[in-house]
C-alpha cells in the first residue's frame, strides 16, 4: 500500500498507490521494459495488503509501522545516494515532508493496519482503490483542477460496487460492528492518504526531487509513529518470529523503496493515465491473495460488487488519460 508523490499538478491521483497527473506526455505504445515495470508494481503493491495482515501480531501497529519506515526511510536514502541526488530539500521542503510524513506515513498507515484487524486485506485494498475520488475532489478545491462528468459517473459506479462488497461482508460477519469499524478506519486512512497526495501536488512540494522528499517524509513518519507508540502503548515491542521481520523487510524494501522509482519511470514511458491503471490491477491481485490465504468467501453479491468497482475505476480513469 504505497503512494508515490505528485510532481506535477494533480488531477486524479491514485493512491493506494498510483498517481494520475495531468500534463504528462502520452506514449502510443509501452516498451517492453515499461510493461515489466507495470507488472512488478501491480503485483508488489497488490501483495502488500496480505503481508500487512500478518504484521498484526503481538507488536502493536504503531511500533510495527515505526520499524517498517525505519527500514524504508534508510532504503530511500540509499536510493538517493546511488542516484547521486542531494538529500537537501529547498526552502519549505522539510515542512511539506513533515506534513506528508504525518498524513501518509503516520496517519494513513495507522488507520490501515487497524482496519485489517476487522476486514480481510482484499476488501481494504478495494476500498483504497477509491482513493482517486477524494484526490480529485480535494485537488479541485485546493488546486483548481477540473473534474469531469465521466469521472464522477465512474466513481459513482465504483462506490456502488464497493457498497455491495461491504453488504456481503455484513451478511457473513458474526459481528457486523467489526465491518463498520473496519470500513470507518479504512475511510479515515483514505482521507489521510488523499491529503498527502494533494499536498505533494502543491508548488512548494514540487520543487523537491521525489526520492529525497519521500526519504525525509518517511523519516518524519518514523518519529511521529514512535512518539504515538510511546504515548499510547509504551516502550518498543518486538516480535521474534522470522516471518514478522521478513514481512517488515518486504513491506519496506519491495513495497516502498523498489516501486517508487519504477512507477515514476512508468509515468515517463507509458503516460500518467495508463500508469494509473495499476489502481485497477492492484485490488484484483489483493482479492485473489485474500481468497487463497485468508479464505475469503465469494457470493454473487461479492462478485457483482467487485465487477462494478473495477468497471467504475476503468470508467473514471478513462476520463483522465495522461
Amino acid at each position: 500500500m504505497e503512494q508515490p508523490g505528485c510532481r506535477r499538478r494533480c488531477a486524479v491521483p491514485r493512491v493506494g498507490r498510483a498517481v494520475t497527473v495531468t500534463g504528462a506526455r502520452p506514449v502510443p505504445a509501452a516498451r517492453g521494459g515499461a510493461i515489466v515495470a507495470f507488472v512488478i508494481v501491480s503485483v508488489v503493491w497488490g501483495s502488500t495488503w496480505l503481508v500487512i495482515k500478518d504484521q498484526i501480531s503481538v507488536v502493536p501497529p504503531a511500533w510495527t509501522i515505526t520499524w517498517r519506515f525505519v527500514v524504508a526511510g534508510l532504503g530511500m536514502i540509499a536510493v538517493a545516494l546511488v542516484r547521486r541526488e542531494s538529500l537537501r530539500l529547498p526552502p519549505g521542503g522539510q515542512a511539506m515532508a513533515a506534513l506528508v510524513g504525518l498524513t501518509q506515513f503516520a496517519g494513513n498507515y495507522q488507520f490501515v493496519y487497524h482496519a485489517e484487524a476487522y476486514l480481510t486485506s482484499g476488501v481494504v485494498a478495494v476500498l483504497f482503490a477509491l482513493l482517486m475520488v477524494p484526490n480529485a475532489l480535494l485537488s479541485a478545491w485546493w488546486l483548481g483542477s477540473a473534474v469531469t462528468a465521466r469521472f464522477l459517473a465512474g466513481s459513482a459506479v465504483a462506490v456502488l460496487g464497493i457498497a455491495l462488497l461491504l453488504l456481503h461482508e455484513l451478511r457473513l460477519s458474526p459481528a457486523p460492528g467489526s465491518v463498520v469499524m473496519g470500513t470507518a478506519l479504512s475511510l479515515a486512512g483514505l482521507l489521510c492518504a488523499s491529503c498527502a497526495n494533494v499536498a505533494q501536488a502543491t508548488e512548494r512540494a514540487r520543487t523537491s526531487a521525489p526520492v529525497p522528499f519521500l526519504a525525509w517524509a518517511m523519516l518524519w513518519g518514523v518519529g511521529l509513529n514512535a512518539l504515538w507508540a510511546l504515548a499510547t502503548v509504551g516502550p518498543p515491542v518486538f516480535d521474534p518470529r522470522p516471518a514478522y521481520w521478513g514481512g517488515v523487510a518486504y513491506l519496506a524494501i519491495l513495497g516502498s523503496v523498489l516501486p517508487f522509482p519504477l512507477y515514476f519511470n512508468l509515468i515517463r514511458d507509458m503516460g500518467a493515465g495508463r500508469a494509473a491503471y495499476t489502481s485497477v490491477v492492484t485490488p484484483i491481485i489483493a482479492m485473489v491473495l485474500s481468497t487463497l490465504f485468508e479464505g475469503y468467501h465469494w457470493s454473487l453479491l461479492a462478485v457483482a460488487g467487485s465487477v462494478l468497482a473495477m468497471a467504475g475505476l476503468v470508467i473514471a480513469l478513462g476520463a483522465r488519460r495522461g
